[in-house]
């Protein structure tokens, strides 16, 4: 499969890369590093990456404006569905190809290189720059880094294989990047946003199945002086309470008219009821945009039912 992408990236001279709305790291590093791995190996192509930015995360590198380009080829990294593809209009374009690590929701493209077994779609990225000719830098090769390691939490979920560490192990030494400034950049967080992280931890609600919820609403948002984003991200600081198996923030978003819902597990699968509510993601990470509080408080009782169930088969 790697030899039919580059094949591909080989024969088209206009070329857009393209990934989901509301960009994670991961999704921002996949798509920029094979943009700037492509344009280091064929310099006369014309390479886009695409797609609305964050401020948040402005240091992985610049994105392009979209541009009306003949005869061009469309690579779409870490979006599994159609109408989370961000700024494009897929009819545009003569060849398409899917490169993802989310577990299959639908079909879009000519080529789906689907592996869920992944931690991220840059370790895709990662094994297809060594296995074709396509070339990488040290900057390259950071970008990637940074990519893989904020998906897989820091090599925390059992998606990191033997062949993840072999892909850095091999990244790191050809390279010889610091990661400690990387793991600086992503990490260093504002005092707003701990004082935020210490109310939810506060506020937070269990139930005895062990669903951890909070709400967060634009009064809250506005109080600690952060964004929708932001709160919501912080679903991954709590992965470690004894009490709880699956834990959700719940955050007002009044800019985008939505509620903005995270979704994390140790125990059951949370992505098919986050695609009940036209989300999804991952089998333990997954999130859903719902339209009042009303309908995440049906999700809500969903992943409570669920959790039941799972504790009751895990007896």
């Amino acid at each position: 499969m790697y030899k039919e992408i580059y094949k591909k990236i080989k024969k088209y001279n206009n070329i857009v890369i393209a990934r989901h709305i509301g960009p994670d790291p991961d999704a921002l590093a996949s798509q920029i590093a094979l943009r700037d791995s492509i344009k280091l190996t064929f310099p006369e192509k014309k390479v886009l990456a695409v797609g609305s930015g964050s401020s948040k995360f402005s240091f992985i590198g610049s994105l392009d404006k979209v541009e009306e380009l003949d005869n061009a080829l469309l690579i779409v990294t870490d979006t599994p569905d159609i109408k989370r593809v961000d700024g494009i209009d897929l009819s545009n374009f003569s060849y398409k190809i899917k490169i993802d690590h989310h577990p299959f929701i639908e079909k879009f493209c000519d080529i789906e290189f689907i592996d869920d077994s992944r931690s991220s779609a840059c370790e895709i990225i990662m094994d297809l720059i060594l296995n074709t000719k396509l070339r990488c830098n040290k900057s390259i090769a950071k970008t990637l880094y940074t990519g893989l390691v904020s998906d897989s939490n820091r090599f925390l979920f059992n998606s990191c294989t033997p062949k993840t560490f072999k892909l850095v192990s091999e990244y790191l030494s050809n390279y010889k990047f610091d990661i400690s400034k990387i793991y600086q950049k992503l990490y260093a967080r504002p005092l707003n946003e701990i004082r935020l992280e210490g109310y939810i931890s506060s506020n937070m609600e269990v139930t005895k199945n062990g669903l951890g919820y909070i709400k967060i609403t634009d009064k809250v948002v506005k109080e600690y002086g952060v964004d929708a984003a932001s709160a919501g991200n912080m679903v991954n600081n709590y992965n470690f309470i004894e009490e709880v198996l699956v834990w959700v923030t719940m955050t007002e978003d009044i800019n985008n008219d939505q509620i903005r819902i995270s979704i994390r597990s140790r125990g059951p699968a949370v992505n098919k009821v986050a695609e009940k509510y036209n989300g999804g993601g991952h089998k333990l990470a997954s999130g859903v945009k719902a339209k009042t509080f009303t309908e995440a408080n049906k999700l809500i009782k969903d992943l409570d039912r669920l959790l039941e169930d799972y504790n009751k088969e895990s007896e």
